[in-house]
């Protein structure tokens, strides 16, 4: 393939958390009202291309993970549907990026778009984390990085934090 599309197209809504570790995106190919096969192919190969090899999906229903595998991404899915296993859910998703991060292993996270319940799965990560100390201070670092506010699915998702001591130390700086 040549020309400006030889390198893919970069996912709608991407953002780095942490610049070569951690980023967010719409889910690849769109949304699942507008998806797009080849556009997802597209977007796949981008992050390809920009070194990530892990995508963690937070959609209900686990799609594309095979396309993921053929495209040479490790995935996981956690489901986050509310009730009473979400905090054990976030639990999970959240040592998963602590783990693949520590590994130097560059992760993106996505849902169906970057919504305030991605938003408020991240904010909670970084509590969770120990990279901010309070959940007001990772409310107003998401809502300065993705520049606007985090409405009441996002607050909610970050309300239920599961408290696992044994997180890791914090990485470096975030990008601005």
């Amino acid at each position: 393939m040549r020309g400006k599309w030889a390198a893919g197209i970069e996912p709608r809504g991407f953002t780095w958390v942490y610049r070569g570790k951690l980023a967010v995106s719409e889910r690849p190919g769109g949304s699942t009202a507008v998806h797009r096969r080849v556009r997802r192919d597209e977007e796949l190969l981008w992050l390809k291309h920009q070194g990530f090899a892990r995508v963690v999906s937070i959609l209900p229903v686990m799609q594309n993970l095979e396309t993921y595998l053929d495209h040479g991404l490790s995935a996981s899915h956690y489901a986050l549907r509310g009730g009473p296993q979400q905090r054990e859910v976030l639990g999970a998703c959240y040592r998963d990026l602590s783990n693949s991060m520590s590994n130097n292993v560059a992760v993106l996270l996505h849902g169906d778009d970057v919504s305030d319940r991605l938003l408020g799965v991240l904010a909670g990560y970084l509590v969770w984390s120990r990279r901010v100390e309070t959940a007001p201070a990772s409310i107003a670092l998401i809502e300065r990085l993705f520049r606007r506010s985090l409405g009441p699915d996002g607050r909610e998702v970050l309300m239920s934090l599961p408290d696992f001591p044994d997180a890791p130390a914090p990485p470096p700086e975030f990008t601005s």
